[in-house]
């Protein structure tokens, strides 16, 4: 049987008459058997599209849309990592992307398949990661007939995608491809979504992959004007009390050693936003922490009296600017950013330059050497620092192991070295305050989103990225029991994840809110029953660790991250245990309230 006869029997065979599409090859049509022979089918030429992109994962879950792209599959190009369902896969491929620098890659079938997607896809836009999301789609003839399994996934992805597309002819395969790839990884970075119907799949086409760009309406800032960069030169020359913010712009643009050179050099306090941390050296004198609502004293006090904030890449959230009326009331304000739409879009500035963070940091160290010392200032910041630490009590009766604590600990057996995921919650915020992270991509978490579920397939990401580094998953046990499935993986694949469980038994930021805020009505935050998880982690051949005592924490914790292999260590601390210090919501900076 001939090439150009096996094409068409294998699309007659898949009814594509019916799709009424204008891509397949008529009989009567006279093909020179060198271009019969280089036909690819539309999955074929995306999987070669994905390899010239360099593309190492992929993270999915089949489904009858995209089954002739996981035929492709089939071949093994690429390496294919099955997740236990698409928000899984989403989050893997978020880890992924932040740890390694480079693009996620996930694919999921139509409908359903798609849909599950949506809360990862939103949560890497809200997070800056770049991911491409290939959707399975009904084939074309079917869409907008209510199809089984069809879903509107341009409409519901335009709010939570850098872009979107929709594959209508297979010959658009490696242009869209190498765009999404361009656009996902590139300014300010963020998800793309590649919609594939069925039958793109089956049809073939001649063309090959393409490395050309085409896009005259998409421009990425990169350098700062130098008149920007003299106008910032000159408020520090002129400031008696800056600071630097480091948001998650420095770590995206791997910009934490010139950082560090250059508060160095001036002698600038630094305060950190949460997707953040890692840009300084945790145990830098110059570090004052993370600010915002469980932020650090020093921290918050130096947002509130300081006379220049030089921001670098955060852009002023909720979390950190609870009240904006009153943040930083008598300072000037730098925002150095990517994406022009946060310049004034949260907090007036002064000064705001359109541009990469390590370029910007690289173009102030490129003017002549020059120190200006605040020695007032800096005293005064680390009296702060001093005088109100992150610290905790122990329990009287020491019925429950500390969390900070088991953090803490955890953070010298790991030397502040480990890559660090975290689900949601209270535990997120203690991991903030009391894990040492030493570098950028240390820290993997939900920021903007503050998805619930994150952390366990983050982790996986994160290891299949770094294979040689400790990577520890902290959870909540409600988080926990939304995306555990996932441990399947790690047994499939030989991946070496420390899971630590934070367990209170409770929904714990919730219920401290309730506690709070809402007369101590415990609205359904605590949960009356919970499984075994270490026999559930057993199932997945995980080897189970039970802390219940805290005189035995650092025991327990030593023998769990010497086991060669993934762990699952269930640490019970007590339910009334509150994150502090916080700035209640709608309160300024300054009014925190749980300080020691």
């Amino acid at each position: 049987m001939s090439k150009q006869t096996e094409i068409l029997e294998y699309e007659k065979s898949e009814n594509l008459d019916y799709f009424e599409t204008t891509e397949t090859i008529e009989p009567e049509m006279e093909l020179e058997k060198e271009t019969i022979d280089e036909m690819k089918s539309g999955s074929e030429l995306l999987v070669d599209s994905l390899a010239n992109e360099g593309v190492d994962f992929i993270f999915g879950y089949p489904g009858g849309a995209v089954l002739p792209l996981y035929d492709t599959f089939y071949e093994g190009k690429i390496e294919h990592i099955l997740a236990r369902h698409e928000q899984g896969a989403t989050h893997a491929a978020e880890g992924y992307a932040r740890v390694s620098g480079k693009t996620g890659v996930v694919v999921v079938t139509s409908g359903p398949g798609a849909t599950n997607a949506i809360t990862g896809i939103a949560d890497a836009y809200s997070d800056s990661l770049p991911l491409v999301v290939i959707t399975g789609q009904v084939a074309t003839a079917g869409i907008g007939k209510d199809a089984f399994q069809e879903a509107d996934l341009l409409s519901m992805t335009t709010p939570i995608t850098k872009h979107n597309y929709q594959i209508k002819n297979v010959n658009e395969i490696p242009k869209v491809l190498h765009e999404a790839f361009h656009i996902a990884n590139s300014g300010r970075k963020g998800p793309v979504v590649i919609d594939f119907p069925k039958d793109m799949g089956i049809l073939s086409t001649n063309v090959d992959v393409s490395n050309e760009l085409d896009l005259p309406g998409y421009s990425v800032p990169n350098k700062p004007d130098k008149t920007e960069i003299q106008k910032l030169r000159d408020y520090l020359k002129t400031s008696k009390k800056p600071i630097v913010l480091s948001g998650a712009g420095i770590n995206h643009a791997k910009a934490n050693e010139v950082l560090t050179e250059f508060v160095t050099r001036h002698q600038l306090p630094v305060v950190s936003t949460l997707l953040g941390l890692g840009a300084i050296p945790y145990d830098n004198p110059l570090f004052l922490g993370m600010g915002g609502m469980h932020g650090s004293y020093a921290s918050n006090m130096a947002l509130t009296e300081c006379d220049l904030l030089i921001n670098f890449g955060s852009r002023f959230d909720d979390r950190l600017a609870s009240k904006p009326d009153e943040f930083a009331p008598n300072a000037k304000i730098v925002h150095i950013d990517i994406d022009p739409s946060e310049i004034n879009k949260i907090i007036k500035v002064d000064l705001g330059i359109v541009a990469d963070c390590k370029a910007t940091l690289e173009a102030l160290l490129d003017f002549e050497s020059y120190s200006i010392r605040h020695e007032e200032w800096l005293e005064t910041c680390f009296n702060n620092k001093s005088a109100q630490p992150f610290a905790f009590k122990e329990d009287a009766d020491g019925t429950f192991s500390k969390p900070q604590r088991t953090i803490e600990y955890i953070g010298e057996i790991t030397q502040g070295d480990a890559v660090v995921t975290t689900d949601v919650g209270q535990h997120q915020m203690w991991v903030a305050q009391y894990y040492p992270f030493k570098n950028h991509g240390q820290l993997v978490t939900s920021g903007g989103l503050g998805t619930m579920g994150f952390g366990i397939p983050a982790a996986i990401g994160a290891k299949l990225a770094e294979p040689d580094k400790t990577v520890v998953a902290f959870v909540g046990d409600g988080g926990f029991q939304m995306t555990n499935q996932e441990m399947a993986i790690l047994e499939e694949y030989n991946l070496d994840i420390k899971i630590v469980i934070i367990n209170n038994g409770t929904l714990g930021m919730v219920k401290q809110w309730q506690d709070k805020f809402f007369n101590k009505r415990f609205s359904h935050s605590v949960f009356n029953g919970q499984p075994d998880f270490l026999k559930l982690g057993e199932a997945y051949n995980v080897k189970g660790f039970l802390i219940d005592d805290p005189a035995h924490l650092e025991q327990k914790l030593d023998e769990a991250f010497q086991h060669d292999g993934p762990a699952l260590i269930d640490v019970r601390i007590s339910p009334i245990e509150p994150v502090n210090p916080m700035v209640p919501s709608g309160k300024a900076n300054y009014e925190m309230e749980g300080l020691l």
